[in-house]
C-alpha cells in the first residue's frame, strides 16, 4: 500500500493549507479546523495541481468558513498545539482503561480503539466493532465521558438510533450513574434529578444529551 504524501503552501489571506494524499480519499475534499487549520484530502491518483485549482475554486467558502468558526469560538479560549498533545497524552492514558471497564461491566466486546481529534463529533463506532474515541472527552465530568463511551459500546449491537438501541443506552446509562452516585458525584446525583422529573421517552439519554451540547469540540 502506498503512504500517504503531504505538501503545503501559504495562502496570503488564509495562512498555510497543508495538501495530503491519501490511497483512501475517493474525491477531493476541504477540511476547515478552527485549531489545525485548513487541510486537503487528495485522492492518491489526483496531481496536486488539481486539488490545488479545486482549492482555488472554494477559497471563497474557506475564508467564509474561518469567519464563521471565528464568530462561534471567540469567547473560547482555543488550546494551544502542545495542549492538544498534553489532551491526547491523557485521553490515551485514561479512556482506553475506562472503556474497557465499562464494556466488561455490560457485556460489550469491541475489537480496537483509537484516539482522534476532529470537530465533528465525540465518538463513533464502526461496522467492524472498531471505536473511535475524541480527545477532548478527558475534558468532560465524569459521568459525561461515561455517556459518550457507553453510547459507542451499545452502538456495537445496534448501529442505528432506533428504539432498542435507545433502551439498551437508557438502561445502562440509569446502572452507570446510580454507581457513580454511590461513589459521591453530585454532579451525576444532579442529572439524574433532572432525569427523574424529565418527561422524555428516555429521560436519563435526553438529560445528557443535553447536558453534553453545553460542551464544545475544540
Amino acid at each position: 500500500m502506498a503512504k500517504p504524501s503531504v505538501k503545503s503552501f501559504q495562502d496570503p489571506e488564509i495562512g498555510e493549507v497543508t495538501f495530503r494524499k491519501s490511497v483512501r480519499s475517493r474525491s477531493i475534499s476541504i477540511r476547515v479546523h478552527p485549531v489545525k487549520g485548513v487541510s486537503v484530502s487528495v485522492p492518491y491518483i489526483v496531481p496536486y495541481s488539481v486539488a490545488q485549482a479545486f482549492f482555488i475554486s472554494r477559497r471563497n467558502w474557506v475564508i467564509a468558513t474561518m469567519a464563521r468558526q471565528k464568530e462561534k469560538y471567540k469567547d473560547v479560549v482555543m488550546p494551544t498545539p502542545e495542549e492538544i498533545e498534553a489532551l491526547r497524552r491523557q485521553a490515551k492514558a485514561e479512556l482506553p482503561p475506562r472503556l474497557a471497564e465499562l464494556a466488561a461491566r455490560y457485556g460489550f466486546s469491541y475489537n480496537r480503539v483509537a484516539i482522534k481529534h476532529n470537530a465533528s463529533n465525540w465518538g463513533s463506532c464502526s461496522a467492524k466493532s472498531n471505536i473511535n474515541l475524541n480527545l477532548n472527552i478527558v475534558r468532560l465530568p465524569k459521568v459525561l465521558q461515561d455517556y459518550v463511551l457507553l453510547h459507542e459500546l451499545c452502538h456495537l449491537r445496534h448501529q442505528d438510533h432506533g428504539h432498542a438501541f435507545h433502551l439498551l443506552l437508557e438502561n445502562v446509562l440509569i446502572d452507570n450513574i446510580l454507581k457513580l452516585m454511590d461513589a459521591g458525584d453530585a454532579y451525576a446525583a444532579g442529572l439524574a434529578r433532572k432525569a427523574a422529573a424529565s418527561r422524555a421517552k428516555y429521560p436519563m439519554d435526553h438529560v445528557l444529551t443535553r447536558e453534553i451540547k453545553t460542551f464544545r469540540l475544540v
